[in-house]
Formats: structure tokens, sequence, C-alpha cells
């Protein structure tokens, strides 16, 4: 009989992976009070003159989004925080709640609990995180929008010209 050899130890310095395990959506009642507005794809100009609008009425708004050159129509994102109050409404957009650290959807909560998304995720202290079916997002808070012109570009569908007039968002 021989002896085995023990493993060696793990570097101190390398963190251990996260966990794996499957999200399951699960309804939730009553919903959760509004605190964002999360647009994607064709629906991101719409809410973007909603939100523009809003700010100009004298709504504070938080804004971010994922709308880099060469981006995919389909994979852009605008993510509009606020009061409950003051959050723009868009055709396709959906509205977030906070859940333990997450923004989610207002009417369903994610399974397993939402605190072991967070940490699944890979969102640090401080940042924020959204869990949404087939997307997961984390990115620093946003300060408020304080210009208009923050959000104008994003009232134009992917690959309009740039230069053509904005579309008002009121009707």
């Amino acid at each position: 009989m021989t002896a085995a050899q023990p493993s060696p130890p793990a570097p101190a310095s390398a963190p251990a992976p996260p966990p794996s395990f499957p999200l399951r959506w699960e309804r939730r009642e009553p919903p959760l009070p509004a605190a964002a507005v999360l647009a994607v794809g064709d629906a991101v100009p719409g809410l973007a003159a909603a939100a523009l609008e809003r700010v100009r009425d004298g709504a504070r708004l938080g804004v971010l989004a994922d709308d880099g050159p060469g981006l995919p129509a389909a994979d852009r994102v605008l993510l509009v925080l606020g009061a409950q109050a003051d959050l723009p409404w868009a055709d396709g957009a959906r509205y977030l709640g906070r859940d333990a650290g997450l923004l989610v959807p207002t009417t369903v909560r994610p399974a397993p609990a939402a605190p072991l998304w967070r940490r699944a995720v890979g969102a640090a202290e401080g940042q924020l995180c959204v869990l949404v079916p087939g997307r997961a997002l984390v990115a620093d808070p946003p300060a408020p929008v304080t210009s208009p012109d923050a959000l104008a570009a994003l009232t134009r569908p992917a690959g309009a010209d740039p230069d053509a007039p904005l579309r008002s968002a009121r009707r």
C-alpha cells in the first residue's frame, strides 16, 4: 500500500468560484414598488424619449445605457432609476423593484433567494445589480441626469441618422 500525497493547497489569493444553481422566477404578490424601468432593444428609444420628457419636467432620474457603437440593436439597454412617481412609461419597458439589493421585475421574484444572485453575478458592495429573465447587469450607480442632452442620442432607433431631428415623446 502506498500513501497518497496531499494536493498542494490552493493559493490564498484565488477566490472561490461563485455558486452554481439554476435561476427560476416565481410570481410575487403584492408587486414590489417600482424603483427603475428597463428597456432592451427596440424599446430603448421609446423609454429614452419618455425619460427625456420627465427630466425636462423636473424629475430627477439616473440613467445607465449600453448603446455603444457596433452594438447590435437587440442588445441595446437603457435603465432609468428614480422615485416611483417620476419614472417614465414606454411600450416594451419593464418596471423593476428592489429585492435584497437587486433590481428585479416588480411582479416576480428570483429563486433561490435574491441575496444569492447578487453574489453569483459578482456585484460588489455599493454596485447596482439588475436581474431579469435572460440578463444580469452590474454597474456603478449613475448620478442624476442634469442635462436632457444625455438622453437625446438614445431617442433614435439604432442605426438612425444622428443629424435627424429628435422625435418628441408627446403626442
